[in-house]
């Protein structure tokens, strides 16, 4: 049967942390960046947390164990259990333990997460492409301190016919200094020296969704995260909704140009939209509506945002406070937005010209 397009944000009357019973959060640029909390975190999620919404994290960051993650989320005051953290490192895991046998040696290039997960599955991890039997080998992000040889050592046991899984293909990680390279340029580098192509286990592809439903139980999940090609195309594979913040890598206008597998079922600016219902965007007889914004896509190639009769001038500016200081909220105008745009493209990428509608709101 084939998927219905969407073209809009959706509505929720309710509070999200209701309507859903378990959210499936990323972390980098959703939770934390650099390891600092991101503004409003910490408190969504507690507040989430006391009114009955099972919270798990699911990353795709191979590098640490589930222990030191949670005992870091404790640290910022998000009290975790190990038991509540899935990584791209367990979901690899698994995959590999399904296609060796038990006690297989696999080579590592990646950092202690992947190490600790493959003794999970009974697998033997090892630092060298000249172990005898070697079964696999398993690349995940290593951080910044990852020695290049290790990319070498990848390729010569590749370069044999050993098979290569990635834990996840993110070509980026956001940080507290900006956006770095991640596992998914390193699995590049090793794609060049080899011409091989690895078995990836992480968002947004199926192994990693399995992971979390099996770890989690989720009935009713919500996945939240910051990117498009990993957590919101996860949410899409999984068929589960999602709800993309403004915190981490993705922007207004890459949000613009979304192709239908990319456009999430919500859109809000951090994590306190967990704590609120969505306001519905509705057609009006020349574009979209929602709040006070009207956006309409014109002939001339452009996205015009119109601030409607209930917005003051100030507000037409874009106001900060959320709980009503302002008369509109600009996430509104980028949800209105967003359904001139996905409409305007159906099932490809919109091409008409944002910039002017997107300074507009401060986005």
């Amino acid at each position: 049967m084939t998927r219905q397009i969407r073209t809009s944000p959706a509505a929720c009357e309710q509070s999200l942390h209701q309507a859903y019973d378990t959210a499936l959060l990323d972390l980098d640029g959703v939770v934390y960046a650099g390891g600092e909390a991101i503004a409003h975190a910490v408190e969504s999620l507690a507040s989430a947390r006391a009114d009955g919404m099972h919270l798990a994290y699911v990353t795709n960051n191979a590098l640490r164990t589930p222990d030191a993650v949670a005992e870091h989320l404790g640290e910022l005051g998000i009290p975790t259990e190990a038991d509540e953290v899935i990584t791209s490192a367990q979901a690899v895991a698994r995959l590999i333990a399904e296609q060796v046998e038990p006690g297989s040696k696999v080579l590592v290039i990646g950092g202690e997460g992947l190490r600790v997960a493959l003794r999970e599955r009974g697998l033997v991890p090892v630092e060298s492409a000249e172990e005898e039997g070697l079964a696999a080998v398993v690349q995940g992000y290593g951080g910044p301190d990852l020695a290049w040889g290790r990319f070498a050592e990848a390729s010569y046991a590749i370069n044999r016919g050993v098979p290569w899984f990635a834990s996840n293909t993110d070509l980026t990680i956001p940080g507290t200094r900006g956006i770095a390279p991640g596992n998914g340029a390193a699995v590049e580098v090793v794609r060049i020296a080899t011409g091989a192509e690895p078995q990836v286990a992480g968002k947004p592809l199926p192994p990693m969704h399995r992971e979390t439903v099996l770890r989690t139980g989720a009935e009713r999940p919500l996945v939240v995260g910051d990117r498009l090609d990993t957590d919101i195309e996860g949410a899409f594979n999984g068929e589960v909704d999602s709800l993309l913040v403004l915190t981490g890598v993705t922007d207004a206008e890459q949000l613009l140009r979304a192709e239908p597998r990319h456009r999430p079922t919500y859109v809000d600016r951090d994590l306190r939209g967990l704590l609120a219902g969505q306001p519905e965007v509705e057609p009006v007889e020349d574009g979209f509506r929602c709040g006070g914004w009207t956006a309409v896509a014109l002939n001339s190639g452009v996205l015009e945002l119109r601030a409607t009769g209930e917005a003051s001038e100030a507000g037409e500016a874009g106001g900060e406070d959320r709980d009503g200081g302002a008369d509109v909220d600009p996430i509104d105008g980028l949800r209105a937005l967003c359904a001139a745009a996905w409409t305007a493209a159906g099932d490809g990428v919109c091409a008409l010209d944002a910039a002017k509608a997107l300074a507009r709101l401060g986005l």
